[in-house]
């Protein structure tokens, strides 16, 4: 989706060429795109024989629905499980930790 939203849209092969190396093949890129289309976040139009592919959502639309569906699957839709695990496995530092505070309580005080 990255690429897609860098190029503002484009052909698979240039959002394979925005990869880093070792790129993967251009048959797997080929197959996530279209499970990316089939699910609202890719439209495509055909152009000759190939397809040109244009983000359907913006970046903060996709975070949102990829999280939220992360965290129901694998946190039984408890964030605080998730801040949990991150913190158990240190992958997340005390100072992170308080500055997530800081933006809770902080939202909570606004109008």
């Amino acid at each position: 989706m990255r690429g897609f939203w860098q190029l503002g849209g484009g052909f698979i092969k240039e959002v394979l060429e925005l990869l880093p190396e070792p790129r993967p093949p251009y048959t797997t890129l080929a197959s996530t795109v279209r499970n990316l289309e089939r699910k609202g976040y890719l439209t495509s139009r055909k152009l000759g024989n190939t397809f040109r592919f244009v983000p359907s959502v913006t970046a903060e639309d996709y975070r949102r629905r990829f999280l939220g569906t992360f965290v129901g699957d694998y946190f039984r839709n408890s964030y605080k499980e998730l801040v949990s695990f991150f913190a158990q496995e240190q992958k997340i530092s005390p100072e992170e930790l308080q500055d997530i505070i800081d933006m809770i309580e902080n939202r909570k005080t606004r109008p």
